[in-house]
């Protein structure tokens, strides 16, 4: 007999809670780094939504590698997704601004991420994440379900059904379900983003040490405004 390489409890109580919470939902959206927690949450949800909306934050500045693993996973899943922009491009960013990524990374996080995101996120009620408590300290009373009020005053319920879940839990249930993974994996990273802001981590026990330079853990987009 094959033991299963990730608890099958540990699924169907992460599956059950993913259907308790979308069934009868409306206007739920999941959003996706294409990391391998996201890709995972959303083989789940997609068992229950399958033309769920997938929101990419398109900062343009990602890894080359990363767009195309997305592209893939959207043609082979067919997905519905959305690109997610900001208002101005790269090049009237550093035109205005500078390299902000090199001297202000949360304000080019805030204009590249956040307030693109939150202003997607004000057309739904229902966010699902990949999020887990062993990503990062900054993550460590992460719940599986949030009230998150963006800056507009308009509320949804948050969903990180994969709170509780390790690195290697994601890991097997990729593989058990022959989900292929970003290939920039393969290169040593552990926490992907921006290309400028994501280096190989220099703490083999903090998987996101590889982000910003060690400057910041969060972008801002989990953050709860105040």
């Amino acid at each position: 007999m094959t033991t299963a390489l990730v608890s099958e409890e540990l699924v169907r109580t992460t599956v059950g809670f993913l259907r308790d919470r979308l069934a009868g939902a409306e206007q739920v959206c999941v959003t996706s780094s294409f990391q391998a927690e996201d890709v995972v949450v959303l083989h789940m949800v997609r068992q229950i939504l399958p033309q769920v909306p997938v929101l990419f934050l398109e900062t343009g500045y990602h890894f080359p590698e990363t767009l195309e693993y997305r592209d893939r996973m959207a043609a082979e899943w067919k997905l519905n997704l959305i690109n997610v922009e900001p208002e101005i491009t790269v090049a009237q960013q550093e035109s205005q601004f500078g390299i902000l990524h090199q001297t202000a990374p949360d304000r080019c996080c805030g204009i590249r991420k956040v307030e693109p995101l939150f202003r997607s996120l004000a057309n739904y009620k229902v966010w699902v994440t990949g999020l887990r408590r062993q990503q990062s300290k900054s993550r460590a009373n992460l719940q599986p379900e949030e009230s998150f009020a963006l800056p507009s005053g308009h509320t949804l319920a948050k969903l990180s059904p994969l709170t509780e879940w390790t690195t290697r839990d994601v890991w097997y249930y990729a593989q058990e379900h022959q989900i292929p993974l970003l290939p920039l994996y393969e290169l040593g990273y552990t926490s992907i983003g921006c290309a400028p802001c994501t280096s190989l981590p220099f703490d083999p026990d903090d998987p996101r040490s590889g982000r910003w330079s060690g400057r910041k853990l969060e972008c801002g987009i989990h953050v709860q405004p105040s």
